[in-house]
């Protein structure tokens, strides 16, 4: 039989498979030495760990060359690229391009696409630590490849 991927948002996934990824996530970061003391952490079965842990992975683990496109709208002050950049590249994206449009009434939007196979965290994470920024008004991931 084929397999088949599917992209799906967390919040629509069984609790068990959700609870999966957080026992890999501290297997991995060694926060817990083994599989036992991560599923009573987490909550979780022993036999359902191991039903889903070959079936579920972070997308940043499945394409090894990802690359996003995120368009971000900010406000037109010195200083405000630099941020963004030093955050991608603090959390290990990769900037491979950049589009900057003349600010129009205070707010300029910015393309950038990065490269994501070595993020420290997951895209999500990325993605709202640029929305934190003082001065971003909107953070979209607007395509993936």
């Amino acid at each position: 039989m084929k397999e088949r991927y599917y992209l799906v948002r967390e919040d629509i996934l069984p609790e068990a498979v959700v609870k999966t990824m957080q026992v890999k996530k501290l297997l991995a970061s060694g926060d817990v030495r083994t599989v036992h003391e991560a599923v009573e952490q987490v909550g979780l079965s022993r036999s359902a760990f191991y039903k889903y842990k070959d079936g579920i992975h972070p997308i940043n683990q499945l394409e090894r060359d990802e690359i996003v496109t995120i368009s971000i709208d900010m406000e037109h002050r010195s200083g405000m690229l630099s941020e963004v950049l030093g955050l991608v590249a603090g959390e290990g994206g990769n900037v491979l391009t950049i589009h900057q449009s003349i600010p129009l009434q205070g707010i300029a939007n910015v393309v950038i696409s990065v490269e994501v196979s070595r993020l420290n965290e997951e895209l999500d994470d990325l993605l709202d630590g640029l929305r934190r920024i003082a001065g971003v008004r909107r953070v979209q991931m607007i395509g993936q490849g």
